[in-house]
């Protein structure tokens, strides 16, 4: 029996997944390890150690587990199979590290649970505040990379879907800013404004992003979980990143990143009030209190992001954001968000 951190019960649960990898592998290889990985919400990740004849090496297993995602499952992975065959193609200049796709069962048909073999990436997420900064200038290179990524009519990925609406919104109870939500989902309350397509991560954050090095070392060396690869305007992975950074680092922090996206050659909406709906869009599906980050976040070492304190920094970073974008322009402001932030 393979030790895996979690107990023999644990171990039970994987047995056929185990025997699907085992099958996958060159002959003469074997899983001899295994360990779950923190940081995960909607699946199990694991950590394999296989040897064989030449050596000993590292592998990742993710595996879908609770019913939400089991029910979406062979689509989420099949899509990222498909796009981890995309980027490995360095022949076509991406500039994203990802990992190989060694195997997928998506439809659970061989396994306990449906799940994706895949290399082992060099790395690890980093969440803490120490160079925080320096972090958001890679992140923001490195999603410009991403949006850049070329497609063909065959390889391009589904449309986008949103991730809220107005009347999904979870409205904190007690919140003593009642204003800010209503003008917030009254602002996303339209049609989706107009937007130059392009290939997004979608689930694009910290979460998923993995470093090596440190100080002016430091540099991204993976970037993980392409299940929700989309096609459709960049705004909304910088919100995504943006809302991310406002609830790790702070609101301040979370309005910065479109500007660091723009510094790095990367494009936004044209119209304030566009680049707005994108940003309240992403945010907004957080809401009451982003507790659902909050979770894999802790157990990552960030135990002070509690749901009180992510719960203020949302509801914070709504009203900074409709402080700058929601109000009528002055012939002054009536310049592109593009060229004034890019003029910073």
């Amino acid at each position: 029996m393979i030790g895996d951190g979690e107990g023999g019960d644990d171990a039970a649960e994987w047995r056929a997944t185990r025997a699907w990898v085992e099958r996958a592998l060159p002959a003469g290889e074997r899983v001899v390890a295994a360990e779950r990985l923190v940081g995960g919400w909607t699946s199990v990740m694991r950590r394999l150690r296989v040897v064989g004849d030449d050596g000993e090496r590292a592998l990742v297993l993710r595996s879908f587990v609770k019913p939400f995602f089991l029910r979406h499952a062979e689509r989420l992975l099949a899509r990222e199979a498909a796009m981890l065959a995309l980027l490995a193609d360095t022949d076509a200049g991406i500039d994203v590290p990802v990992a190989r796709c060694l195997a997928v069962d998506a439809g659970g048909v061989y396994c306990d649970h449906p799940s994706l073999l895949m290399s082992l990436l060099p790395g690890g997420i980093r969440l803490g505040e120490e160079g925080a900064a320096v972090r958001m200038g890679l992140l923001a290179r490195q999603l410009v990379a991403i949006h850049a990524v070329p497609v063909t009519e065959d390889s391009r990925p589904r449309d986008y879907q949103a991730w809220t609406a107005p009347e999904r919104v979870g409205v904190p109870a007690a919140t003593g800013r009642a204003e800010v939500w209503r003008r917030a989902v009254e602002s996303i309350r339209r049609e989706p404004p107009a937007f130059r397509g392009c290939f997004l991560h979608r689930d694009f954050h910290p979460g998923n992003v993995l470093f090596v090095g440190h100080g002016a070392d430091v540099r991204i060396s993976g970037v993980v979980d392409w299940v929700e690869t989309s096609w459709g305007p960049a705004d909304l992975d910088v919100a995504h990143c943006a809302t991310a950074l406002a609830l790790l680092h702070g609101p301040a922090v979370g309005m910065s990143f479109p500007a660091a996206y723009l510094a790095a050659g990367g494009r936004l909406a044209d119209d304030p009030a566009d680049h707005l709906y994108w940003r309240l869009l992403d945010a907004l599906a957080f809401a009451p209190d982003a507790e659902k980050v909050a979770v894999p976040w802790r157990e990552a070492g960030r135990a002070d992001l509690t749901s009180d304190l992510l719960a203020a920094r949302l509801e914070e970073y709504l009203a900074l954001l409709l402080d700058r974008f929601d109000h009528p322009l002055r012939p002054s402001e009536t310049t592109s968000l593009n060229s004034r932030t890019r003029g910073r």
